[in-house]
């Protein structure tokens, strides 16, 4: 996987989170998975077709999730509904959207799914030949890790 691919998303979910939760965010070391990954609990995945083939996940635990909504929709939300949902994946949206059009202007061509958010216990993302870099990111809302598994159609 190049390191062209990872950084904007990286400089993004960084300039994103600081933005929207108005904190502190720390990047933690860098490390990548190439077997079956468990998912904290809440992830927003946004698939990548064109010149890379791939996808992005955005994981975070449910009390992460509940906090980071509760920040961006100025009020506590305390459960788990379709506003929490709408929000981490319009999180998801904006990091996705601000990477990609940093990958665009250094003349990589490809287009984006939706996001699709996944909330539960015990879930796995397993990505076939495809090794995934993850990028922990600390905020005062919790944990969150961007998960980016993006190769070249060759």
């Amino acid at each position: 996987m190049r390191v062209e691919y990872i950084n904007p998303f990286v400089e993004s979910a960084f300039n994103v989170l600081k933005e929207v939760l108005q904190g502190e965010v720390k990047r933690g070391e860098l490390y990548l998975k190439s077997t079956s990954i468990p998912v904290m609990g809440v992830a927003a995945i946004v698939g990548l077709a064109g010149d890379v083939e791939g996808r992005v996940l955005f994981d975070m635990d449910k009390p992460t999730a509940l906090k980071v909504a509760s920040v961006m929709n100025g009020e506590e939300l305390k459960v788990m509904d379709e506003l929490v949902k709408a929000t981490i994946t319009e999180l998801a949206n904006m990091i996705t959207a601000q990477a990609v059009t940093k990958l665009h202007e250094l003349g990589f061509k490809f287009d984006l799914t939706p996001p699709a958010i996944f909330t539960g216990e015990n879930m796995e993302v397993s990505d076939q030949d495809v090794e995934a870099l993850i990028v922990p990111m600390e905020t005062a809302q919790g944990k969150l890790e961007i998960n980016v598994a993006i190769r070249e159609r060759g």
